[in-house]
């Protein structure tokens, strides 16, 4: 196919549709048309961002254009599910937002049109795809510079923002929780640097500690997982305190046989305001690396993958399991909270 890779948006809720569609441009894919619900929080920027791209009277319009290849959705998370799977009933492959759904039977019906539309259905982890320090970090546990990778500690803080975010942001049934929306991230990034593909649950909880006002938003979760190639812990929350220059202090350190790899994705506290500082510890190397030029490879690969069909970007396998192990450690969660307080 040596035409260009067309795309379209369908739901633009969450400002990763920005990266979403930004990514795709880079690597040479052409965005011809966008269609969203109403007048999400989002929708000026987005205007602003894209001021050329038309917006469609219907999503009808979008899904029955033959020329697209692509759809990308970040809409509401409890309308993802339906929304993919109709892009994959037209014939469309899709790139979501995390979490790609928030239920199990959302999780089975997509994995059903999967099977039947031969479509692929990938998630963006934006924590791993557009962070280029994590691209560094996988080429150096690919050449055995920290040995056998045998755990991974994420932790995921977020800045509440709370005057920006829309009503259902703070409403458990349309986010689908905690660990299910923003741990989905590190438990990706747990099963890739290891090379699982199953995990078992140890323990999960969930919590609201500063926000007895929104009982519907859990601001506190964490996790622990074993699979039969390493562990690992995450910790995710709604903290981060006004003064830290950007929106989460997220850090991912990953321990090997031989060494250990930090990563400090975007602000190294009190040191440098800059993104991607890699630091390396092993046999030889004690060093900080700025790895801010590593690349994001995952949009080529994600477009090759649709010319070429094939599964590089990320194994279709992998992009299930990661949404099924989140949402039972949410759901694991919800219901030790429930015993406790019950």
């Amino acid at each position: 196919m040596s035409k260009p890779l067309k795309f379209a948006a369908i739901g633009i809720d969450h400002r990763h549709i920005f990266g979403q569609s930004e990514n795709m441009m880079n690597v040479g894919a052409e965005f011809v048309g966008w269609w969203t619900e109403g007048t999400p929080e989002t929708l000026d920027s987005f205007v602003k961002r894209f001021p050329d791209i038309p917006r469609a009277a219907t999503r009808e319009e979008l899904l029955n254009n033959p020329e697209i290849d692509l759809v990308l959705i970040a809409d509401v998370p409890s309308r993802r599910a339906i929304r993919a799977i109709e892009a994959m009933e037209h014939g469309k492959d899709v790139m979501v937002d995390k979490p790609g759904c928030i239920t199990l039977e959302q999780l089975e019906a997509i994995r059903k049109t999967v099977n039947q539309t031969g479509r692929i259905w990938s998630i963006d982890f934006s924590e791993r795809f557009e962070v280029p320090c994590v691209t560094k970090a996988a080429e150096l546990v690919q050449a055995g510079a920290i040995g056998k990778v045998v755990q991974t500690v994420g932790l995921g803080p977020h800045r509440l923002n709370r005057h920006l975010r829309p009503q259902w942001f703070f409403e458990r049934d349309k986010y689908g929780g905690i660990l299910c929306d923003i741990a989905s991230h590190q438990i990706d990034q747990f099963l890739f640097f290891t090379g699982s593909d199953d995990a078992e649950i140890l323990f999960a909880e969930v919590a609201n500690h500063a926000n007895p006002d929104d009982p519907g938003l859990q601001d506190f979760g964490c996790l622990a997982l074993r699979s039969d190639k390493g562990h690992c812990y995450i910790r995710v929350d709604w903290y981060t305190p006004d003064a830290l220059p950007t929106w989460g202090d997220g850090r991912l350190t990953i321990l090997g046989t031989e060494g250990y790899i930090e990563l400090r994705k975007y602000v190294d506290v009190a040191r440098d305001n800059g993104t991607d500082h890699l630091y390396l510890v092993n046999g030889t190397r004690c060093e900080r690396i700025d790895a801010s030029g590593a690349g994001l490879p995952y949009f080529a690969t994600l477009a090759d993958d649709i010319r070429n069909r094939t599964s590089n970007a990320m194994p279709q396998a992998h992009a299930f399991k990661v949404m099924e192990l989140a949402i039972k450690a949410q759901l694991l969660a919800e219901a030790t909270a429930g015993a406790r307080h019950g």
